[in-house]
């Protein structure tokens, strides 16, 4: 999903890869439930409920078109409680 992102959204996402703050020892993550809602034509405001073990988290992206017609991700958050980041540590 990266090469169609633009802005912040870029970091956002390869800050999740490289940390996988979804992943839970001994499970992997299951999508329970996905929606979305259209602020406006040509943009998309998605989330997911991802569960892990007894864990639930929530993901939400923003997908905006282009004048190319392509849809990018142009944000992304990620709701829940949160294992500590590597350098808190």
């Amino acid at each position: 999903m990266l090469r169609h992102t633009a802005g912040r959204a870029y970091d956002e996402l390869a800050d999740l890869a490289e940390h996988g703050p979804l992943r839970t020892r001994g499970t992997r993550p299951v999508v329970r439930d996905i929606g979305y809602y259209v602020p406006r034509e040509g943009a998309l405001e998605v989330f997911a409920r991802i569960g892990a073990g007894d864990r639930l988290r929530a993901m939400a992206f923003r997908l905006e078109q282009g004048r190319d017609l392509r849809w990018r991700c142009t944000a992304v958050e990620l709701g829940g409680p949160r294992p500590p980041h590597p350098h808190d540590r």
